[in-house]
């Protein structure tokens, strides 16, 4: 079984839930960001988290929310990590460390050699390099995985833009990343689609 682990985000309904919970990925993403359209409050997050598998962590998606929020989502058990996906400061990152103890995870948006200096400095335990795109939302499109090797990166990280359970074997194979996010690929018409979930936890984990 591959040693990459799988991140389905962007869960939203029941329906997803479901779906997340027959493929049993390592990670389960609820985005807090009300410019997406994947938006869930965080009553909705509670109540879905609830229905999630325990095998899997149920990760919450901040852009620029108070850090109240954030350690709330902590402690009354809804979230079990943290991804700051805004313009979270160190200053931020580490008065969320002093209020939690759950793994932070810094997404960095890469646009090209630039984009990955000085990461070391922020103090979280992950990145998530994602492609470059105005705003906060994700692009549903790749980067240029090779400024990855290039690069020097200290911390585990998670890859995401433009996965798909066609091209997810072979980013996986590539044996640099900690874990694959993808939202956009397994779906279809905007809610998660069972087989594209399925297959792309089964592509992930076909690569040994």
């Amino acid at each position: 079984m591959s040693k990459v682990k799988v991140k389905i985000c962007g869960l939203k309904s029941k329906e997803d839930i479901a779906c997340v919970n027959e493929a049993l990925p390592d990670y389960g993403g609820f985005i807090f960001y009300e410019k997406s359209k994947r938006y869930v409050s965080p009553q909705e997050a509670a109540e879905l988290s609830k229905l999630l598998d325990p095998r899997i962590i149920p990760v919450g998606v901040f852009v620029n929310d108070p850090l109240e929020l954030i350690v709330d989502l902590v402690q009354k058990g809804t979230i079990r990590q943290v991804q700051l996906h805004g313009d979270e400061d160190e200053a931020f990152a580490l008065a969320l460390r002093k209020k939690v103890t759950v793994p932070i995870v810094r997404a960095v948006a890469v646009k090209d050699e630039s984009s990955l200096e000085n990461i070391a400095a922020y103090p979280c335990d992950l990145y998530l390099f994602d492609t470059y795109t105005p705003g906060y939302g994700g692009s549903g499109r790749r980067f240029d995985l090779s400024l990855l090797q290039k690069a020097h990166i200290p911390k585990p990280y998670f890859i995401a833009g433009g996965l798909t359970a066609e091209n997810a074997a072979a980013i996986a194979a590539d044996g640099g990343a900690y874990a694959l996010d993808v939202a956009g690929g397994v779906e279809t018409n905007g809610a998660k689609d069972r087989e594209k979930v399925l297959a792309f936890c089964r592509a992930v984990r076909s690569v040994k």
